[in-house]
């Protein structure tokens, strides 16, 4: 691939100007027009990073008076693609491989000029594919939420039906019914939104659909609509076939009996508004962080997210009261609205969180910004019905670049950043601002690094398991253990699955992963049977194993070959993927299921109406998320409600698990509010091996 005659931007680490002279002249005699900056010590690299974009980074190692490898970290920090050549005085092995696990593109001797210009090319051909790839992927999303929006824009109220399940609908048509979002929306029958007069005839006109190629092109009904809020509408139903992610579906459309123009415009109005503050919405901002992010890969230009989290909100909520917490967000809102500029994009995410996109500079004008909103909302006294109220506010803050991730990501990333300001040492009240960096051994923010070091991990050997022991509260003998994984770093470090398995992929290495996990638990588990023990095991699936067609298949091989009973695993997934992946997940429950595997949700209750999840998958087990524990040790209120959802679970006959118990204060409440089994540190910590005293806890 030949490089085209495109001006390059070059940044060199070199104390001798005529060294750094020549190695432009080296470029441009090779036919690489260059426009080179020389810096000296760490000081000039951070500013000549937040000057401009460079494409191409020399530097030279025994010039250097700082950590060449920390610089690599700081660009990686700034989430810059800068391809980074050390050139070395001599050749050595040992120094090359460790700048190259830094991150270095290459490492080659400063005398050694052909190579350095076929390294050059190369690095420069591959950043361009790179950025090529970045546009590509940008358009291509950029497609497909454009067939969203032709779908969500319509006035038209439209839904597409499996199985007696929503699996899309556009927005005209949550409205319509009264749901806020697809998540809840899709946990929903469509039987669920119909009057007992109109279900039979939907259940008619569904049969004839399945069980007939030639079904009519339309059909229509008269049917009533059940909204969420329980009122009922008269509808027209038009249904029709339709092809959804590549498989036959039925296609819905309501309609009003007596169409209402200012009904339409309500919807429309409804769909990007807030209705308690009269903010945008998050779908809104959504959009609009879209396009921040096209206008950063096209135009170089960043922007800024934050992430502005109310802090102790719950608690503000209870002392106030639901209605007065509603005027004090309304008063929030207003002020945080007067201090925005007309240009800048602020929306209310979520009950106790607003966003801002705005357009800065660099990360310092970012977090100026950041420090005005904070520092606004600390010093403004809130009047609520005669009481004085001060809040404030946990902000996150992250930079759009050309290099940024997709749009969920991206809030992720400030979001993130908000949370670990409520954690930090010092702010156990939140009040601060912190910018988004990624850790050092997280790998998230980089498929490429991330793919490569788990497939080195997975072949040098370089994961653990742990074993954390599940105790009945019931006085059962049964022996429990969940399985955890961890990859060891160049320190013998532990990093959690968090920080070295991205959130969005790579798909790839999650499903290898959870299968190495899976081989090497049997293996430990069939070992520690074999000494007389009835030991079950939990095993935590990502959601691109619930989507592996093959996982069935392989696993009662992996069983036969170690001959294992199927009951003696449990596969654990998370709410969010169970509900995120609903129809995948209903197979993976079905195929487990025939070869006598049990399921388990974790991370239950954190949906907005979690028990909607139940209604179509059956698992053994419900493990709560983890802040229901914290719940028990607070007030009356929020112990009653976590009992509560215990005993509702209790009732449909789950086996429950509470998880983070640490101390043995709790214990009791547990166990009048029939728990079933407790996790913590105060039974052990994750361990190497399955050697808990069972019997200690009869």
């Amino acid at each position: 691939m030949s490089r085209t005659k495109e001006t390059i931007f070059l940044l060199i680490l070199d104390k001798s100007e005529n060294d750094a002279e020549k190695m432009v002249s080296l470029l441009r005699n090779a036919g690489i027009p260059t426009r080179a900056k020389r810096i000296d010590d760490e000081e000039d690299l951070i500013a000549a990073l937040e000057e401009q974009s460079w494409d191409l980074f020399l530097a030279r190692e025994e010039e250097a008076d700082f950590d060449l490898d920390q610089a690599l970290i700081y660009i990686q920090k700034k989430d810059r693609d800068i391809p980074f050549i050390v050139l070395s005085q001599n050749y050595d092995h040992d120094n090359t491989v460790n700048h190259i696990k830094a991150g270095a593109k290459d490492v080659i001797p400063f005398e050694n000029e052909k190579h350095i210009v076929v390294a050059i090319r190369r690095e420069l051909e591959n950043r361009i594919i790179r950025k090529k790839l970045h546009l590509m992927e940008v358009q291509i999303h950029d497609v497909e939420h454009r067939c969203e929006l032709l779908l969500d824009s319509s006035k038209d109220a439209i839904a597409y039906i499996s199985d007696g399940m929503h699996i899309y609908a556009n927005t005209s048509y949550m409205d319509f019914l009264g749901y806020d979002d697809i998540d809840e929306m899709i946990c929903v029958p469509v039987l669920d939104t119909l009057s007992s007069d109109a279900q039979k005839s939907f259940k008619d006109f569904s049969k004839l659909f399945t069980e007939s190629n030639t079904f009519e092109p339309i059909a229509e009904i008269n049917s009533t609509t059940v909204r969420e809020d329980g009122t009922e509408i008269n509808v027209t139903m038009s249904l029709s076939e339709a092809s959804y992610d590549g498989e036959r579906c039925l296609q819905v459309i309501i309609r009003p009996e007596q169409d209402s123009v200012e009904l339409q415009e309500k919807i429309k109005e409804m769909s990007q508004q807030d209705l308690l503050t009269g903010l945008h919405n998050r779908q809104y901002f959504m959009e609009h962080l879209h396009t921040a992010k096209e206008i950063a890969v096209h135009n170089h230009t960043p922007a800024a997210v934050l992430y502005l989290s109310i802090d102790k909100f719950q608690k503000i909520k209870t002392d106030l009261g639901m209605a007065d917490a509603d005027l004090m967000l309304r008063d929030l809102a207003h002020t945080l609205d007067e201090h925005t500029n007309e240009t800048y994009s602020l929306a209310r995410l979520s009950d106790d969180v607003f966003g801002v996109i705005a357009s800065t500079k660099n990360s310092n004008d970012m977090l100026e910004l950041a420090e005005i909103y904070r520092k606004t909302i600390e010093d403004h006294l809130f009047e609520i019905e005669g009481k004085t109220l001060q809040i404030t506010l946990s902000i996150g803050a992250t930079l759009i670049t050309e290099n940024a991730p997709d749009s969920n990501d991206i809030l992720g990333r400030a979001q993130t950043a908000a949370q670990e300001v409520k954690e930090q040492e010092g702010h156990e009240n939140g009040n601060g601002v912190r910018l988004y960096t990624p850790k050092k051994d997280s790998f998230s923010d980089d498929h490429d690094i991330a793919t490569s070091l788990i497939q080195d991990a997975l072949d040098s050997n370089k994961f653990k398991l742990l074993f954390q022991p599940i105790i009945s509260l019931r006085g059962q003998g049964d022996e429990h253990y969940e399985a955890f994984i961890r990859m060891l770093n160049s320190e013998g470090e532990e990093i959690s699955p968090y920080d070295f398995l991205p959130p969005t992929g790579p798909s790839m290495m999650a499903n290898k992963v959870d299968k190495w996990v899976i081989l090497q638990t049997i293996k430990h588990l069939s070992e520690h049977r074999s000494k007389g023990h009835e030991t079950k095991l939990f095993i935590n699936l990502t959601s691109e194993t619930l989507q592996d067609k093959t996982f069935t298949s392989w696993l009662n091989v992996a069983l036969k070959a170690a001959r294992l009973p199927g009951d003696s695993l449990i596969f654990q997934v998370s709410e969010a993927s169970a509900i995120s992946y609903m129809k995948q997940a209903k197979e993976f429950a079905k195929g487990i299921n025939t070869l006598h595997c049990k399921m388990s949700i974790n991370q239950f209750g954190h949906a907005l109406k979690p028990f909607n999840l139940l209604k179509h998958i059956e698992p053994e087990y419900i493990k709560l998320e983890g802040s229901f524990t914290k719940d028990m040790q607070k007030g009356d209120e929020e112990k009653e409600h976590a009992k509560e959802m215990i005993q509702t679970l209790q009732s449909m006959g789950k086996i429950t698990i509470v998880p983070l118990v640490e101390s043995a204060s709790l214990l009791s409440t547990l166990w009048q509010a029939g728990v079933n089994y407790i996790q913590g540190y105060y039974l052990q910590a994750p361990a190497a091996e399955m050697n808990y005293d069972f019997s200690e806890g009869d």
